[in-house]
């Protein structure tokens, strides 16, 4: 069964809304913080300095449906711990007046967040909030398929983590 929350992040003094996150998921998550993770999505996109204002949607699910999602669109038959779906790549998609720009999707497998929490020693929430980070890196993006790349992106996770920041 889906759940989906939709989270506006606005500007305190004027009320506008800068960002909307829309999270969705499939699977309970007992104690995992979902407001956090949207007010981490936002404050990521605050820090890169998107456009205001923007949407995204960010899913929850289970490697099943990574592993579909990854054999679908990239041709690789595995789970993953991240993917990310950009809307702003290839032609330019036009917006209705007065709607606010899609991003594109985050989709992150807890089944696989929950494997690298346990091997690293981290609490669930940091690693779902890491995964989340690096996939909004990758919608703006960046990527790491040179070591480069990798430093460069590596610190951008680093600004907005703060002190949550790790790798692996």
């Amino acid at each position: 069964m889906w759940s989906a929350r939709r989270c506006d992040v606005g500007t305190a003094y004027t009320g506008a809304v800068d960002y909307v996150v829309e999270l969705q998921h499939d699977v309970d998550i007992a104690g995992l913080d979902y407001a956090a993770l949207e007010r981490l999505a936002a404050h990521a996109l605050a820090i890169e300095n998107v456009v205001r204002p923007s949407e995204l949607s960010v899913v929850l699910t289970s490697d099943a449906a990574v592993r579909d999602l990854n054999r679908t669109y990239r041709a690789v038959d595995a789970a993953t711990d991240v993917l990310s779906f950009s809307q702003t790549e290839g032609e330019e998609f036009a917006v209705p007046g007065g709607e606010t720009p899609h991003l594109g999707d985050v989709i992150i497998s807890i089944e696989t967040a929950q494997r690298q929490a346990d091997e690293h020693s981290l609490a669930l929430q940091d690693e779902v909030g890491h995964l989340l980070v690096h996939g909004v890196l990758h919608l703006l993006g960046y990527d790491h398929e040179d070591a480069a790349d990798e430093v460069l992106m590596r610190a951008h996770e680093d600004a907005i983590l703060g002190t949550h920041a790790h790798h692996h």
